[in-house]
C-alpha cells in the first residue's frame, strides 16, 4: 500500500447570453443575497481496490517546455464531447483540430492540458442500455481516431470519471483507454487508476473521482482521502478531478450541501474538494454541472468547482451560460502552491467549436459567483479573467 505526503437562486430571470458581441455581460443578473522530457504513466492504485485488467503505460512526451526551476503551467477545461455517431451521425464536418483551432495555442503551450472527456471512443458497438426513444438518446460514441486529434489539439491529460464513460459498457471504456494510451494521453477515472508524469525534476499525479459505478468513488470520503494522501507522499504535485454536483442552467451557485440530480447523489463538492486538499491535493478541478461555478483558494491551493462545458458539439445543451466555455490557465509551484492564473473566456456557438468571447462572460460569471460563495476568499478574479492572491493585509 502507498502511504502519506508532505503530505437559487442565481440567474433567475435574466441571463442574456453574449451572442456575437451584440450583448455585453452586464446583463447577467445575480441575486446579491444568494525541460526535461516528461515521463508519463497510467498507474494502478494499491489501496484495496480490485485489480485492473489494463496494463500500465509509459509514453514519452514529444513536447519540449520552457520551464523555470519552480513553476509549471496547467491548462484546464470542463466537458469535452466532440460529436456522436450513435444512434445517428452527429459528428462535425471539420476535423477536431480545426474545431478547436482557437484554443489550440493555449493548450499546446501548457505543460499539462486537462479536460473531462464525456462519452467513449469506439468505432462500433451497442450501448450498455438501449434507448427507449432514439430521438432522446443521451449516449455518446465518437470515433477512435478522435484520440489523435485530441492530442494534436493539445490535450495531454483527461478525466474518464463521469456518467458517460460507460455509455457502451466496459467495451467502450476500454476502447477509450486504449485509444488514449496509443496517443500518450494520460487518463484517470476507472477504479484503481491514476496517471503520473515527471516534468523537470518534479513528479505529478492526477486521480479522477465521480459518484458513479466503476469510477474512483467521490462519495466515499475516507477512501478518497486515503487515495490522495497516499499519492501525496510519493508525488510533488497531486491533481484531483471531480465530476460532481447537480446539473442545470440554474446550478451556478454552490449549495454547500449534498446535491442530487434525478434523485441521484452527486456529492457535496465543497466538502469533497476541501477534504482532498486536507489530505494532500494541490489542485482540484471540477466539472459536471454543465455551467461554470465558483473558484476558491483553500490552504493556498486552487479549487475550481466547475469549469462547465467546453467543447460539446452535440447532445449537451449550450444555451445561456451552458454555452460559456472557460479555459483556465494556471501557474503553480513545484510543490503545488497556486501562484497566478487566467480565465480565458470562450463560448460555444454551434456548429463551431469554442470561440473567443470579447465580453469575457466566463470570467465575469466566475468572478461574481466566487464573490458570492466565498466572500472572504483571498482569491481575486478581475473582469478580464486575471487570477491572483490578495495581500493578507487588505
Amino acid at each position: 500500500m502507498i502511504i502519506s505526503k508532505h503530505l437559487s437562486n442565481i440567474f433567475d430571470g435574466c441571463f442574456y447570453f453574449c451572442l456575437l458581441s451584440l450583448v455585453s455581460c452586464s446583463s447577467i443578473l445575480i441575486d446579491p443575497n444568494e525541460k526535461k522530457t516528461p515521463k508519463k504513466q497510467n498507474r494502478v492504485l494499491d489501496i484495496g481496490y480490485s485489480e485492473l485488467k489494463h496494463e500500465s503505460i509509459n509514453f514519452q512526451n514529444d513536447r519540449q517546455k520552457s520551464l523555470t526551476n519552480s513553476t509549471f503551467k496547467i491548462a484546464a477545461v470542463g466537458d469535452i464531447m466532440l460529436g456522436t455517431n450513435y444512434p445517428y451521425n452527429h459528428l462535425p464536418d471539420k476535423d477536431i483540430v480545426d474545431l478547436l483551432e482557437d484554443v489550440k495555442p493555449i493548450l499546446t503551450q501548457a505543460d499539462i492540458s486537462f479536460g473531462n472527456l464525456e462519452g467513449v471512443l469506439l468505432d462500433k458497438g451497442e450501448p450498455a442500455k438501449q434507448c427507449a426513444d432514439l430521438k432522446r438518446c443521451y449516449v455518446f460514441r465518437s470515433p477512435v481516431s478522435y484520440a489523435k486529434q485530441l492530442k494534436d489539439a493539445g490535450f495531454t491529460m483527461l478525466s474518464l470519471a463521469n456518467n458517460h464513460a460507460r455509455d457502451f459498457g466496459e467495451e467502450g471504456r476500454l476502447s477509450t483507454m486504449t485509444a488514449l494510451d496509443e496517443q500518450g494521453i494520460l487518463h484517470s477515472g476507472v477504479v484503481n487508476n491514476f496517471a503520473t508524469l515527471t516534468l523537470k525534476d518534479s513528479s505529478f499525479a492526477m486521480v479522477a473521482f465521480a459518484p458513479f459505478v466503476g469510477a474512483n468513488d467521490m462519495l466515499d470520503l475516507p477512501l478518497a482521502g486515503e487515495v490522495v494522501k497516499n499519492l501525496s507522499t510519493q508525488y510533488d504535485v497531486v491533481m484531483v478531478s471531480m465530476h460532481g454536483g447537480a446539473e442545470g442552467i440554474d446550478m451556478t451557485r454552490l449549495p454547500f450541501a449534498t446535491e442530487y440530480f434525478y434523485n441521484e447523489d452527486r456529492g457535496d463538492v465543497v466538502q469533497f474538494a476541501r477534504t482532498m486538499v486536507d489530505n494532500g491535493a494541490d489542485l482540484v478541478l471540477g466539472h459536471g454541472p454543465h455551467v461554470p461555478r465558483a473558484m476558491e483558494l483553500y490552504k493556498d491551493r486552487l479549487i475550481a468547482y466547475s469549469l462547465g462545458n467546453f467543447a460539446t458539439y452535440y447532445g449537451i445543451s449550450v444555451k445561456g451560460q451552458r454555452g460559456l466555455a472557460p479555459l483556465l490557465e494556471l501557474e503553480v509551484s513545484n510543490q503545488g502552491h497556486f501562484i497566478s492564473g487566467k480565465i480565458h473566456s470562450f463560448r460555444q456557438n454551434r456548429p463551431n467549436g469554442p470561440q473567443p468571447d470579447d465580453n469575457n462572460c466566463s470570467a465575469k460569471l466566475i468572478q461574481q459567483v466566487s464573490k458570492q460563495d466565498f466572500p472572504e476568499s483571498m482569491l481575486h478574479i478581475s473582469n478580464d479573467g486575471d487570477i491572483y492572491k490578495l495581500s493578507q493585509s487588505r
